[in-house]
Protein backbone atom coordinates (compact mmCIF):
# COMPACT_ATOMS: atom_id res chain seq x y z
CA UNK A 1 0.00 0.00 0.00
CA UNK A 2 1.36 3.36 -1.06
CA UNK A 3 0.14 6.51 0.69
CA UNK A 4 0.50 9.90 -0.94
CA UNK A 5 -1.03 13.35 -0.86
CA UNK A 6 -0.20 17.02 -0.80
CA UNK A 7 2.40 17.96 1.78
CA UNK A 8 0.88 18.42 5.24
CA UNK A 9 -2.38 16.50 4.75
CA UNK A 10 -1.41 13.71 7.16
CA UNK A 11 -0.24 10.95 4.83
CA UNK A 12 2.53 9.85 7.19
CA UNK A 13 0.04 9.54 10.04
CA UNK A 14 -2.34 7.55 7.82
CA UNK A 15 0.46 5.26 6.61
CA UNK A 16 1.82 4.71 10.13
CA UNK A 17 -1.63 4.03 11.61
CA UNK A 18 -2.48 1.62 8.79
CA UNK A 19 0.77 -0.30 9.22
CA UNK A 20 0.26 -0.52 12.99
CA UNK A 21 -3.33 -1.74 12.58
CA UNK A 22 -2.18 -4.45 10.15
CA UNK A 23 0.55 -5.53 12.56
CA UNK A 24 -1.84 -5.59 15.52
CA UNK A 25 -4.02 -7.96 13.46
CA UNK A 26 -1.10 -10.39 13.34
CA UNK A 27 0.24 -9.52 9.89
CA UNK A 28 3.99 -9.24 9.49
CA UNK A 29 4.24 -5.63 8.39
CA UNK A 30 7.00 -3.25 7.35
CA UNK A 31 6.47 0.46 6.77
CA UNK A 32 9.07 2.51 4.92
CA UNK A 33 9.40 6.15 3.96
CA UNK A 34 10.44 7.32 0.49
CA UNK A 35 10.10 10.99 1.45
CA UNK A 36 13.54 12.66 1.69
CA UNK A 37 12.10 14.75 4.55
CA UNK A 38 11.42 11.69 6.70
CA UNK A 39 8.85 12.01 9.50
CA UNK A 40 7.94 8.35 9.98
CA UNK A 41 10.17 7.94 13.04
CA UNK A 42 8.60 11.08 14.53
CA UNK A 43 5.11 9.61 14.06
CA UNK A 44 6.01 6.42 15.94
CA UNK A 45 8.28 8.31 18.35
CA UNK A 46 10.98 5.67 17.89
CA UNK A 47 14.33 5.79 16.07
CA UNK A 48 14.33 4.11 12.65
CA UNK A 49 17.34 3.01 10.61
CA UNK A 50 17.97 2.59 6.91
CA UNK A 51 17.78 -1.23 6.96
CA UNK A 52 14.65 -1.71 9.04
CA UNK A 53 14.13 -1.46 12.79
CA UNK A 54 11.57 -3.21 15.04
CA UNK A 55 8.69 -1.07 16.32
CA UNK A 56 6.47 -3.85 17.73
CA UNK A 57 6.67 -7.64 17.54
CA UNK A 58 4.99 -7.66 14.10
CA UNK A 59 5.90 -4.19 12.82
CA UNK A 60 9.20 -2.90 11.45
CA UNK A 61 10.02 0.50 10.02
CA UNK A 62 12.66 1.98 7.73
CA UNK A 63 13.82 5.44 6.70
CA UNK A 64 16.10 5.23 3.67
CA UNK A 65 19.61 6.65 3.95
CA UNK A 66 20.33 7.61 0.33
CA UNK A 67 24.03 8.25 1.02
CA UNK A 68 24.46 4.77 2.47
CA UNK A 69 22.78 3.15 -0.54
CA UNK A 70 24.88 5.33 -2.81
CA UNK A 71 28.10 3.96 -1.41
CA UNK A 72 26.79 0.40 -1.79
CA UNK A 73 25.53 0.48 -5.38
CA UNK A 74 26.56 3.70 -7.13
CA UNK A 75 30.25 4.07 -6.27
CA UNK A 76 31.68 3.00 -9.66
CA UNK A 77 29.32 5.30 -11.55
CA UNK A 78 29.92 8.12 -9.08
CA UNK A 79 33.70 7.77 -9.49
CA UNK A 80 33.39 8.20 -13.25
CA UNK A 81 31.11 11.25 -12.92
CA UNK A 82 33.59 12.79 -10.47
CA UNK A 83 36.42 12.20 -12.97
CA UNK A 84 34.50 14.08 -15.65
CA UNK A 85 33.70 16.93 -13.25
CA UNK A 86 37.34 17.01 -12.17
CA UNK A 87 38.39 17.29 -15.82
CA UNK A 88 36.09 20.34 -15.96
CA UNK A 89 37.98 21.82 -12.97
CA UNK A 90 35.04 21.49 -10.61
CA UNK A 91 36.04 21.64 -6.96
CA UNK A 92 36.37 18.08 -5.53
CA UNK A 93 33.80 18.67 -2.79
CA UNK A 94 31.34 20.19 -5.26
CA UNK A 95 32.03 17.33 -7.68
CA UNK A 96 31.13 14.79 -5.01
CA UNK A 97 27.84 16.57 -4.33
CA UNK A 98 27.03 16.96 -8.05
CA UNK A 99 27.76 13.30 -8.75
CA UNK A 100 24.62 12.33 -6.82
CA UNK A 101 21.95 12.50 -9.51
CA UNK A 102 18.57 13.88 -8.36
CA UNK A 103 16.03 11.10 -7.97
CA UNK A 104 18.50 8.42 -6.87
CA UNK A 105 16.84 8.13 -3.47
CA UNK A 106 13.56 7.23 -5.21
CA UNK A 107 15.34 4.54 -7.25
CA UNK A 108 16.91 3.07 -4.12
CA UNK A 109 13.44 3.00 -2.54
CA UNK A 110 12.09 1.04 -5.50
CA UNK A 111 14.79 -1.59 -5.11
CA UNK A 112 14.00 -1.90 -1.40
CA UNK A 113 10.27 -2.35 -2.07
CA UNK A 114 11.07 -5.07 -4.60
CA UNK A 115 13.43 -6.82 -2.19
CA UNK A 116 10.86 -6.79 0.63
CA UNK A 117 8.14 -8.11 -1.69
CA UNK A 118 10.31 -10.98 -2.93
CA UNK A 119 11.87 -12.12 0.34
CA UNK A 120 8.64 -13.69 1.66
CA UNK A 121 9.19 -12.29 5.14
CA UNK A 122 6.34 -9.74 5.07
CA UNK A 123 2.58 -9.98 4.69
CA UNK A 124 2.09 -6.23 4.22
CA UNK A 125 4.38 -3.48 2.94
CA UNK A 126 3.24 0.08 3.63
CA UNK A 127 5.02 2.93 1.83
CA UNK A 128 4.87 6.51 3.09
CA UNK A 129 5.53 8.32 -0.18
CA UNK A 130 6.76 11.85 -0.74
CA UNK A 131 4.23 14.61 -1.59
CA UNK A 132 2.29 14.07 -4.79
CA UNK A 133 4.61 15.64 -7.39
CA UNK A 134 7.58 13.61 -6.16
CA UNK A 135 5.40 10.49 -5.96
CA UNK A 136 4.41 10.80 -9.61
CA UNK A 137 8.08 11.05 -10.56
CA UNK A 138 8.88 8.13 -8.26
CA UNK A 139 6.22 5.89 -9.81
CA UNK A 140 7.06 6.90 -13.38
CA UNK A 141 10.72 5.95 -12.94
CA UNK A 142 10.28 2.26 -13.88
CA UNK A 143 8.77 3.30 -17.23
CA UNK A 144 11.46 5.90 -17.91
CA UNK A 145 14.37 3.65 -16.91
CA UNK A 146 12.99 0.75 -18.92
CA UNK A 147 12.69 2.95 -22.01
CA UNK A 148 16.30 4.16 -21.56
CA UNK A 149 17.76 0.70 -20.96
CA UNK A 150 15.95 -0.90 -23.88
CA UNK A 151 16.53 1.83 -26.48
CA UNK A 152 19.34 4.19 -25.50
CA UNK A 153 21.69 2.18 -23.29
CA UNK A 154 22.75 -0.47 -25.89
CA UNK A 155 23.43 2.20 -28.53
CA UNK A 156 25.27 4.42 -26.07
CA UNK A 157 27.45 1.54 -24.89
CA UNK A 158 28.34 0.47 -28.45
CA UNK A 159 29.15 4.01 -29.62
CA UNK A 160 31.28 4.71 -26.57
CA UNK A 161 33.25 1.52 -27.10
CA UNK A 162 33.87 2.38 -30.75
CA UNK A 163 34.72 6.03 -30.11
CA UNK A 164 36.91 5.49 -27.04
CA UNK A 165 40.22 5.04 -28.97
CA UNK A 166 39.64 8.18 -31.06
CA UNK A 167 38.50 10.33 -28.13
CA UNK A 168 41.52 9.32 -26.04
CA UNK A 169 43.81 10.55 -28.82
CA UNK A 170 42.06 13.90 -29.16
CA UNK A 171 41.36 14.84 -25.56
CA UNK A 172 42.02 13.88 -21.98
CA UNK A 173 38.27 13.75 -21.22
CA UNK A 174 37.57 10.55 -19.26
CA UNK A 175 35.49 8.09 -21.27
CA UNK A 176 33.21 5.61 -19.56
CA UNK A 177 34.67 2.13 -19.56
CA UNK A 178 32.98 -1.25 -19.59
CA UNK A 179 33.02 -1.30 -15.78
CA UNK A 180 30.80 1.81 -15.68
CA UNK A 181 28.29 0.36 -18.14
CA UNK A 182 28.34 -2.96 -16.29
CA UNK A 183 27.57 -1.10 -13.05
CA UNK A 184 24.63 0.67 -14.70
CA UNK A 185 23.37 -2.67 -15.99
CA UNK A 186 23.61 -4.28 -12.54
CA UNK A 187 21.90 -1.28 -10.99
CA UNK A 188 19.00 -1.51 -13.43
CA UNK A 189 18.69 -5.28 -13.05
CA UNK A 190 17.86 -4.73 -9.37
CA UNK A 191 14.78 -2.85 -10.57
CA UNK A 192 13.58 -5.52 -12.99
CA UNK A 193 10.01 -6.46 -12.20
CA UNK A 194 9.29 -3.41 -10.02
CA UNK A 195 6.75 -1.97 -12.44
CA UNK A 196 4.90 -5.30 -12.74
CA UNK A 197 4.80 -5.54 -8.94
CA UNK A 198 3.49 -2.01 -8.37
CA UNK A 199 0.82 -2.21 -11.09
CA UNK A 200 -0.46 -5.66 -10.09
CA UNK A 201 -3.89 -4.65 -8.84
CA UNK A 202 -4.55 -7.60 -6.56
CA UNK A 203 -1.27 -6.99 -4.71
CA UNK A 204 -0.62 -3.26 -4.81
CA UNK A 205 -2.78 -0.18 -4.38
CA UNK A 206 -2.43 3.54 -3.75
CA UNK A 207 -4.39 5.50 -1.15
CA UNK A 208 -4.80 9.23 -1.60
CA UNK A 209 -4.90 11.35 1.56
CA UNK A 210 -6.76 14.65 1.30
CA UNK A 211 -8.07 17.43 3.51
CA UNK A 212 -11.45 19.04 2.73
CA UNK A 213 -9.79 22.03 1.05
CA UNK A 214 -10.17 23.21 -2.53
CA UNK A 215 -6.46 23.24 -3.47
CA UNK A 216 -5.80 19.89 -1.82
CA UNK A 217 -8.70 18.24 -3.65
CA UNK A 218 -7.60 19.73 -6.97
CA UNK A 219 -4.10 18.29 -6.55
CA UNK A 220 -5.51 14.91 -5.53
CA UNK A 221 -7.64 14.84 -8.68
CA UNK A 222 -4.57 15.49 -10.83
CA UNK A 223 -2.63 12.83 -8.95
CA UNK A 224 -5.41 10.30 -9.51
CA UNK A 225 -5.27 11.05 -13.25
CA UNK A 226 -1.49 10.67 -13.49
CA UNK A 227 -1.46 7.48 -11.41
CA UNK A 228 -4.05 5.98 -13.74
CA UNK A 229 -1.99 7.06 -16.75
CA UNK A 230 0.94 4.96 -15.53
CA UNK A 231 -1.26 2.00 -14.59
CA UNK A 232 -1.32 2.37 -10.79
CA UNK A 233 -4.54 1.41 -9.04
CA UNK A 234 -6.04 3.76 -6.44
CA UNK A 235 -8.30 1.83 -4.07
CA UNK A 236 -9.38 4.49 -1.55
CA UNK A 237 -9.37 8.15 -0.60
CA UNK A 238 -8.76 9.20 3.01
CA UNK A 239 -10.50 12.45 3.95
CA UNK A 240 -8.50 13.63 6.94
CA UNK A 241 -8.88 16.38 9.56
CA UNK A 242 -12.65 16.74 9.41
CA UNK A 243 -14.12 18.93 12.12
CA UNK A 244 -16.05 16.63 14.49
CA UNK A 245 -19.75 17.06 15.20
CA UNK A 246 -18.89 17.86 18.82
CA UNK A 247 -17.47 21.22 17.70
CA UNK A 248 -20.51 23.50 17.92
CA UNK A 249 -18.90 26.87 18.59
CA UNK A 250 -20.40 29.46 16.18
CA UNK A 251 -16.86 30.55 15.19
CA UNK A 252 -16.49 27.18 13.40
CA UNK A 253 -19.90 27.20 11.70
CA UNK A 254 -18.72 28.61 8.36
CA UNK A 255 -15.67 26.35 8.40
CA UNK A 256 -17.82 23.24 8.99
CA UNK A 257 -20.19 24.31 6.21
CA UNK A 258 -17.29 24.70 3.78
CA UNK A 259 -15.88 21.33 4.81
CA UNK A 260 -19.25 19.69 4.18
CA UNK A 261 -19.31 21.12 0.64
CA UNK A 262 -15.76 19.90 -0.07
CA UNK A 263 -16.48 16.48 1.45
CA UNK A 264 -19.50 16.10 -0.82
CA UNK A 265 -17.24 17.02 -3.77
CA UNK A 266 -14.77 14.31 -2.69
CA UNK A 267 -17.51 11.68 -2.42
CA UNK A 268 -18.96 12.59 -5.81
CA UNK A 269 -15.73 13.29 -7.69
CA UNK A 270 -13.85 10.15 -6.64
CA UNK A 271 -16.80 7.75 -6.82
CA UNK A 272 -16.86 4.75 -6.92
CA UNK A 273 -13.74 4.81 -4.72
CA UNK A 274 -14.51 4.39 -1.02
CA UNK A 275 -13.84 7.51 1.05
CA UNK A 276 -12.52 6.80 4.54
CA UNK A 277 -13.03 9.61 7.06
CA UNK A 278 -10.82 10.78 9.91
CA UNK A 279 -11.73 13.61 12.24
CA UNK A 280 -9.33 16.32 13.34
CA UNK A 281 -7.64 14.93 16.43
CA UNK A 282 -7.70 16.80 19.68
CA UNK A 283 -4.05 15.92 20.26
CA UNK A 284 -0.87 15.45 18.26
CA UNK A 285 -0.91 11.98 16.69
CA UNK A 286 2.48 10.77 17.92
CA UNK A 287 3.19 7.40 19.50
CA UNK A 288 1.72 3.93 19.23
CA UNK A 289 -1.43 4.38 21.33
CA UNK A 290 -2.56 7.55 19.57
CA UNK A 291 -1.88 5.97 16.18
CA UNK A 292 -3.88 2.91 17.25
CA UNK A 293 -6.87 5.08 18.15
CA UNK A 294 -6.59 6.95 14.86
CA UNK A 295 -6.43 3.69 12.87
CA UNK A 296 -9.48 2.29 14.69
CA UNK A 297 -11.54 5.41 13.89
CA UNK A 298 -10.31 5.48 10.29
CA UNK A 299 -11.00 1.84 9.37
CA UNK A 300 -13.65 0.67 11.84
CA UNK A 301 -14.62 -2.84 10.71
CA UNK A 302 -12.82 -2.46 7.36
CA UNK A 303 -9.76 -4.65 6.82
CA UNK A 304 -6.92 -2.16 6.23
CA UNK A 305 -4.88 -4.79 4.36
CA UNK A 306 -7.62 -5.56 1.83
CA UNK A 307 -7.86 -4.08 -1.66
CA UNK A 308 -10.76 -1.69 -1.06
CA UNK A 309 -11.76 -1.11 -4.67
CA UNK A 310 -11.36 -3.37 -7.67
CA UNK A 311 -10.75 -1.34 -10.80
CA UNK A 312 -8.44 -1.65 -13.79
CA UNK A 313 -6.65 1.42 -15.19
CA UNK A 314 -5.77 -0.35 -18.46
CA UNK A 315 -7.92 -2.80 -20.41
CA UNK A 316 -7.40 -4.38 -23.83
CA UNK A 317 -10.31 -6.34 -25.19
CA UNK A 318 -12.14 -7.34 -28.34
CA UNK A 319 -15.59 -5.80 -28.48
CA UNK A 320 -18.14 -6.03 -31.31
CA UNK A 321 -15.52 -7.38 -33.69
CA UNK A 322 -12.96 -4.62 -33.03
CA UNK A 323 -9.98 -4.32 -30.74
CA UNK A 324 -10.18 -1.63 -28.10
CA UNK A 325 -7.68 -0.23 -25.62
CA UNK A 326 -9.31 1.46 -22.64
CA UNK A 327 -7.25 3.67 -20.32
CA UNK A 328 -8.73 5.15 -17.16
CA UNK A 329 -7.98 8.90 -17.03
CA UNK A 330 -10.28 10.46 -14.41
CA UNK A 331 -10.67 14.26 -14.34
CA UNK A 332 -8.98 14.61 -17.73
CA UNK A 333 -9.84 17.57 -19.95
CA UNK A 334 -9.58 16.59 -23.62
CA UNK A 335 -7.60 19.79 -24.24
CA UNK A 336 -4.86 18.43 -21.96
CA UNK A 337 -4.73 15.11 -23.80
CA UNK A 338 -2.43 14.25 -26.72
CA UNK A 339 -2.22 10.91 -28.48
CA UNK A 340 0.34 9.66 -30.98
CA UNK A 341 1.96 6.51 -32.26
CA UNK A 342 5.55 5.67 -33.11
CA UNK A 343 6.09 2.16 -34.50
CA UNK A 344 4.93 -0.29 -31.81
CA UNK A 345 4.37 2.34 -29.12
CA UNK A 346 1.28 4.34 -28.31
CA UNK A 347 2.21 7.73 -26.82
CA UNK A 348 -0.28 9.24 -24.38
CA UNK A 349 0.34 12.65 -22.82
CA UNK A 350 -1.80 14.21 -20.10
CA UNK A 351 -0.61 17.62 -18.96
CA UNK A 352 3.15 17.44 -18.30
CA UNK A 353 3.33 13.64 -18.14
CA UNK A 354 3.77 11.26 -21.05
CA UNK A 355 3.62 7.50 -21.11
CA UNK A 356 4.80 5.22 -23.91
CA UNK A 357 2.60 2.10 -24.04
CA UNK A 358 4.19 -0.86 -25.81
CA UNK A 359 1.36 -2.39 -27.82
CA UNK A 360 0.74 -6.15 -27.67
CA UNK A 361 1.09 -8.21 -30.84
CA UNK A 362 -2.68 -8.17 -31.40
CA UNK A 363 -2.59 -4.36 -31.78
CA UNK A 364 0.82 -3.85 -33.42
CA UNK A 365 -0.50 -4.97 -36.80
CA UNK A 366 -3.43 -2.55 -36.62
CA UNK A 367 -3.75 1.20 -36.90
CA UNK A 368 -5.57 3.58 -34.58
CA UNK A 369 -9.16 4.00 -35.71
CA UNK A 370 -10.90 6.29 -33.24
CA UNK A 371 -10.00 7.80 -29.88
CA UNK A 372 -12.43 9.51 -27.56
CA UNK A 373 -13.19 10.06 -23.90
CA UNK A 374 -16.12 8.05 -22.58
CA UNK A 375 -16.77 9.03 -19.00
CA UNK A 376 -13.44 8.80 -17.20
CA UNK A 377 -11.82 6.46 -19.75
CA UNK A 378 -9.95 7.06 -22.98
CA UNK A 379 -11.31 4.55 -25.49
CA UNK A 380 -9.06 3.81 -28.48
CA UNK A 381 -10.11 1.45 -31.28
CA UNK A 382 -7.69 -0.35 -33.58
CA UNK A 383 -8.56 -1.42 -37.12
CA UNK A 384 -6.89 -3.48 -39.79
CA UNK A 385 -4.38 -1.53 -41.88
CA UNK A 386 -6.11 0.05 -44.84
CA UNK A 387 -9.52 -0.11 -43.19
CA UNK A 388 -11.50 3.05 -42.45
CA UNK A 389 -13.08 3.87 -39.11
Amino acid sequence: MLFTGKGGVGKTTAAAATALRCADAGLRTIVLSTDPAHSLADAFDVPLGSIGSPITDSLWGQQLDAQERLEETWSEIQDYVMQVLGWLDVDPIEAEELSVIPGLDEIFSLTDIKAYAECGQWDVIVVDCAPTAETIRFLSLPDILSWYMERVFPVERTLTKLARPFISKLTSLPVAGDDVFAAIRRFYDRLEGVRELLTEGDRTSVRLVVNPERMVIAEARRTYTYLSLFGYRVDAVIANRLLPDEVTDPWFAAWKKTQAVHLAAIDEGFAPLPVLRAELAAEELVGLERLRRFGALLYGETDPAAVLHDGNPLLIERRNGEYRLSLQLPFTDRDDLDLGRVDDELLVRVGPYRRALLLPDSLKRRTVGTAQMEGDRLEITFVEKGATA
